[in-house]
């Protein structure tokens, strides 16, 4: 997994993301968001201040401005935070999801007003829906009559035209930590409402415990709509609904992404679709790029980053392909080839803006003149993505970031864990950050099978001492059911069942039957397969996708097998991409065995959908019928998914013919981000003014 040594190619990888069915307009879930906030806000008549939780300004800037929210009566904005509140206007709406601390803040400030005698009308608008917990806190508050109680249902917003998500940061830890599976409900709430709008699943797929309750509410919902309910008729936009929970494959965000924006959100940091860049990246420039001069982003050769862009002022950018021309290409290939993508792109545009020279008549100028527009935009997005590089480059080249990408390569290939764990102690005694250290002890249990019980708490004690007692809490989360996910070796006598099930995770025999480990020497094979996202590590949730969806893609590449016959003649395929044609969705026949071996349970349901006039008919049969358009597989990942997962999941799309894939989650993660969930350190882009902006 050397990040250095490996790239994919950009014939595999550099193009924009797959071609999504035109039928499958995901569009219009940011109308629908927008337009249930619209009409939430325009149930109270007459201008009024927002007060916003905070966790929900940066989805609500994915499908809003504030222009918009002005426009429909909002005079000022405030984050939801203790203290008095000081409004100009009568009307004061609360939006914020329903947590008991936020709950608690509106009853004071409620109060707070009513002992002043200021008299305002209060609407508490609860995210995604309301809950009677809610209302019997503002009962015992006394401020119930004073409050009326609303909800804006909040669900899936598009982050990219392949990729859905609910935006709840928290997911994981409210499952795996805090027992609190409403995450689960509202998961099924969204799906439910999917369903309506785009017709149901016809077969239902997962894998884990907490996917099967999932699969098992939304089936129930299913049969409860009745015959009649809208979206009642067998899909022909949708092929089957994957379910994945996180604890299936635990260990894939814990390792280092080392595609481009895999490696941003863990060195830069990416939060609903937004990152914070220096603001000279994102001033406009018309001048035309005279040289190439894009770094090159192998660790070796890395520039170092201006001393000024560093202590430069940064601002927040939306991540989209809708007005980056470059994103497309640069998002999901490995960060070895960055470099040289950009220096290709530098290089193009450089001999475009040469035309201009010669340009000699008023049509070629015409023509030049109606490029430009075009090529200023590409050379500002150049100018982004170089400058972004610039920051990622020298955070590659450090000891501590070569160092943890070594480890984490020796435990995947089970080298000597024992010299593993002593390298892991020698970073917390280099004072290494927090989360790299946690992730990596997760790592090597998890692979391992454990730690031993005296070097475990061993290490436990040096960590406490070096990084604070304060992270007590986290070590006892780790350590305890149903995350499980830093344990002892052997387990004591007395450990619950669900520890002695995480203890037995079938890593190694998981890494053969799955093909998870790809040798640098069979690097040939690495530039055609998932596991380019860690340059030589297949993540095991994709790889349960393509037990489903692409079954011969788990033991080969099915595009190298079509690309060349035995006698290395080509054979039946599409000659410029290579693609082939998608199987049925037939479960997960033929890899029952491996899936069963993997803790949690197994599911696979076929549901009986009403046809038209002919009556029922059983949604596999029209699966297996030759379809003449292509079909959309949903995968939903529950508590989360990195972006290396989704771009591994293009890859897969790329290789199929008649299916495509979107990809649905509780909200985008990262090992760092999970590990800072857990310990409640993790940042907020609120800033430090009590006024609010989206």
């Amino acid at each position: 997994m050397n990040m250095g040594s490996t790239s994919t190619s950009d014939d595999q990888t550099s193009r924009p993301t797959h071609d999504i069915d035109t039928s499958l307009d995901i569009s219009v879930l940011k109308e629908i968001a927008r337009k249930g906030l619209i009409d939430a806000l325009n149930s109270v008549n007459g201008a009024k201040t927002l007060v916003l939780d905070a966790s929900l300004a940066g989805p609500l800037g994915l499908i809003t401005e504030v222009a918009l929210l002005k426009h429909h009566g909002v005079d000022k904005m405030f984050w939801l935070e203790p203290g008095p509140l000081s409004s100009t206007t009568t009307n004061i709406v609360y939006l914020c999801r329903p947590f008991i601390k936020w709950i608690k803040i509106v009853a004071d400030q409620i109060k707070r007003h009513n002992r002043e005698g200021l008299k305002h009308t209060y609407t508490l608008l609860l995210v995604p829906r309301t809950s009677t917990l809610v209302t019997r806190i503002l009962e015992e508050e006394g401020v119930l009559g004073d409050v009326t109680i609303s909800s804006y249902n909040l669900q899936f917003i598009p982050l990219a035209e392949d990729v859905v998500s609910l935006e709840n940061d928290d997911a994981f830890k409210e499952i795996w930590v805090d027992g609190d599976e409403t995450v689960i409900f509202n998961s099924m709430q969204a799906l439910a409402s999917f369903q309506r709008l785009y017709g149901p699943f016809p077969r239902i797929v997962g894998k884990g415990t907490y996917a099967a309750k999932l699969a098992n509410l939304l089936t129930r919902h299913n049969q409860g709509q009745g015959p009649s309910a809208p979206g009642k008729v067998a899909s022909e936009k949708l092929d089957s609904l994957i379910i994945l929970d996180r604890q299936v494959d635990m260990i894939t965000p814990l390792l280092t992404q080392l595609t481009y924006m895999g490696l941003m959100d863990e060195l830069v940091g990416i939060k609903n679709s937004h990152v914070e860049v220096p603001v000279s990246l994102l001033n406009a420039s018309s001048a035309p790029p005279t040289k190439p001069n894009a770094p090159s982003t192998s660790p070796s050769t890395g520039t170092s980053v201006p001393a000024t862009m560093i202590k430069e002022k940064r601002k927040k950018h939306h991540l989209t392909t809708t007005s980056d021309p470059l994103l497309a290409e640069l998002q999901d290939l490995n960060f070895s080839g960055v470099g040289r993508k950009l220096n290709q792109v530098a290089h193009r545009l450089d001999e475009d803006y040469k035309l201009r020279h010669q340009a000699q008549t008023v049509s070629q100028l015409k023509d030049f003149v109606g490029k430009l527009g075009g090529l200023q935009s590409e050379h500002q997005s150049l100018r982004l993505h170089t400058g972004l590089s610039e920051l990622l480059v020298p955070q590659t080249r450090t000891e501590e970031f070569n160092k943890s990408l070594e480890i984490q390569q020796n435990l995947l290939a089970s080298y000597d864990v024992n010299n593993q764990i002593n390298a892991i102690e020698d970073l917390i005694s280099q004072g290494t950050e927090m989360q790299v250290v946690i992730r990596l002890l997760c790592l090597a249990s998890i692979t391992a099978g454990g730690i031993k019980h005296k070097t475990l708490e061993n290490i436990k004690r040096e960590l406490l001492q070096a990084y604070g007692y304060n992270y007590l809490p986290l070590l006892l989360s780790l350590s305890s059911s149903p995350l499980a996910a830093l344990l002892p070796n052997p387990l004591p006598a007395n450990a619950p069942p669900e520890l002695a099930a995480a203890a037995k995770y079938p890593f190694t025999s998981l890494r053969k039957s799955l093909r998870l480990l790809i040798e640098d020497n069979e690097i040939e094979e690495l530039e055609n397969d998932i596991s380019y996202v860690y340059s030589g590590w297949a993540p095991i949730s994709v790889r349960l996708v393509q037990s489903v969806a692409q079954k011969g893609g788990v033991l080969s590449n099915p595009a190298e097998k079509e690309k060349k016959g035995e006698d290395g003649s080509q054979k039946g395929k599409e000659p410029a991409t290579g693609r082939v044609q998608a199987h049925p969705i037939v479960g997960w026949k033929g890899f029952e065995d491996v899936v069963s071996s993997i803790p949690g349970e197994t599911v696979d349901i076929v549901q009986s959908i009403p046809g038209g006039l002919g009556g029922g008919t059983s949604a596999i049969s029209s699966l297996l019928l030759p379809r003449e358009q292509s079909t959309t597989t949903v995968v939903f990942f529950l508590g989360g998914c990195t972006y290396t997962e989704i771009a591994a999941l293009r890859w897969i799309g790329r290789q199929n013919k008649g299916r495509r894939f979107l990809v649905a989650t509780t909200g985008i993660i990262s090992g760092k981000s999970m590990v800072e969930s857990i310990a409640g350190t993790g940042g907020s882009w609120s800033g430090g003014s009590r006024e609010a902006g989206l």
